[in-house]
């Protein structure tokens, strides 16, 4: 592997992409095949070709592809298939067919991101971004909106009155230089073809395609230029592969795609039976996200942060290993520049300097007036004595979207002040009738059905208390690096 500030060169890459993505073949050149012939091909389980694959994306991006042709080839892909190859000739097809990020060369080794594959009550990008600022990075992180029932990063953000994820990549490099993060939303000069497929997956049954997975997270992060890339994987009732061995397979093809692409990734493994943090919902993220870069907030949240920041630091050549990496990042909870760092990001984007001071600076009880609110709260209480074994975080989230925290389809209103507190933690004894969590409401009441739900969600034993172990199980990494 190339040494950190290394870049690799284009040619490095499969198919010798040179980051001219969107034109047709060379003169002379055969014919390329029509796209029901790629489809075919694919649908029998062979290989797709390099020039296959291009023809294929240049089709969705141009528009000549019909939306049952996009389908048919996404099933196709899903029921057969992709080797290592083809996923990373896919990723940088897609990667190529917009507008590339070029930042000063001097940077390379400080760019770094992070993305996950979606959970309940995840608002560990919030905390990490700036907190990796602080440590001297470079973050352009590029962030999705909430779909089903995990929320979205730039949700969660535009819960904050004035803050706009809508970025040019000027815009984008005049942050890093003053700040060194940012969170911005995918625009249509930047990877308009992952764009175009995702929301084709969305609605035919293929979210759950690991070449299709791969290919779209890597394409965005490939844009971005980065030295280093973490993604956390998720495995568990809330996530979208169910079992650690799955969400280790999609991992591997991270890292495997991803080396073979040039890029230094790794890919964490996190559980997600139960959320994240106490809160869930995006106003209440946003709360709980600032009082982590007090240095304060739920383990388990800090705990992945510094996690993964850790790592990214060791996998740019910025820490000589990961737990000297962790240290760095904890520090900068714990001593305020990483809230620092955050409060200058909400200006940057767009927040009054009066609110992001307020924000930052002030007690959670401050912080709550300042942020959407839902008029109406119910309080929950245990059925039963016992131990909280789990929270269930899938039947929580899927009651807090018909809540109006989430959305259904792209571009519909969401409830900002909608979410749950909740108010034990996974080992803790509870005694029968004791407040477990706290709903806010805003104009949809709980349903009996919807409490039923949310009363089923926390599972209680007879076992003695114990504390509840990380999220985090394992780092897998390029072959190049090995664990400490």
């Amino acid at each position: 592997m190339a040494a950190p500030g290394t870049r690799v060169p284009p040619s490095h890459v499969p198919g010798g992409f040179s980051g001219e993505g969107g034109r047709g073949p060379p003169d002379g050149a055969a014919r390329p095949k029509q796209l029901p012939e790629l489809i075919r091909k694919k649908r029998d389980g062979e290989r797709l070709s390099e020039e296959d694959i291009r023809a294929f994306v240049r089709a969705v991006v141009d528009g000549s592809a019909q939306d049952t042709q996009i389908g048919a080839m996404l099933m196709a892909i899903r029921l057969r298939g992709m080797d290592l190859e083809e996923t990373a000739t896919l990723t940088q097809a897609l990667a190529n067919s917009g507008q590339q990020l070029e930042w000063p060369e001097g940077w390379h080794q400080q760019l770094v991101d992070k993305h996950s594959t979606g959970g309940v009550g995840d608002k560990v990008s919030l905390v990490l971004a700036p907190a990796l600022a602080a440590c001297g990075c470079k973050v352009p992180m590029i962030s999705g909106r909430g779909l089903g029932h995990t929320g979205g990063t730039l949700d969660k953000l535009e819960s904050i009155p004035g803050f706009n994820v809508i970025q040019s990549p000027e815009q984008m490099q005049r942050l890093l230089e003053e700040v060194g993060c940012c969170i911005v939303g995918q625009s249509e000069e930047l990877v308009p073809a992952d764009g175009l497929l995702y929301a084709a997956r969305d609605v035919t049954a293929t979210v759950d395609s690991l070449p299709l997975i791969t290919a779209s997270i890597l394409s965005k992060k490939a844009v971005e230029g980065l030295s280093a890339l973490v993604v956390d994987v998720k495995y568990g009732g809330a996530a979208v592969f169910p079992d650690q061995e799955h969400a280790r397979e999609l991992a591997r093809t991270l890292v495997g795609v991803g080396a073979g692409l040039g890029m230094r990734v790794a890919a964490a493994l996190t559980s997600m039976d139960n959320p994240l943090g106490r809160s869930v919902g995006h106003a209440l993220e946003v709360e709980e996200a600032l009082l982590c870069l007090d240095g304060a907030g739920p383990r388990d949240l800090q705990d992945l942060v510094i996690r993964l920041g850790g790592a990214l630091l060791w996998l740019s050549g910025q820490a000589e290993a990961q737990a000297q990496g962790a240290e760095r990042v904890a520090a900068a909870l714990n001593n305020g520049s990483a809230r620092g760092r955050f409060e200058r990001m909400l200006q940057g984007q767009g927040v009054e300097p009066g609110l992001a001071r307020a924000l930052c600076s002030g007690t959670p009880t401050q912080r709550r007036q300042l942020l959407p609110r839902a008029p109406e709260q119910e309080e929950l209480r245990a059925p039963a004595d016992g131990t909280v074994e789990r929270i269930q975080a899938l039947p929580l989230a899927l009651v807090l979207h018909e809540l109006g925290a989430g959305r259904s389809r792209s571009g519909q209103t969401i409830r900002p002040g909608v979410g749950a507190e909740l108010l034990v933690d996974v080992g803790q004894k509870l005694r029968r009738g004791t407040p477990w969590l706290r709903v806010h409401l805003d104009g949809l009441p709980l349903s009996t059905q919807q409490r039923s739900a949310l009363q089923g969600a926390l599972l209680l034993s007879d076992r003695a208390p114990f504390a509840a172990p990380s999220p985090f199980t394992e780092l897998v990494l390029p072959r190049s690096f090995t664990q400490p």
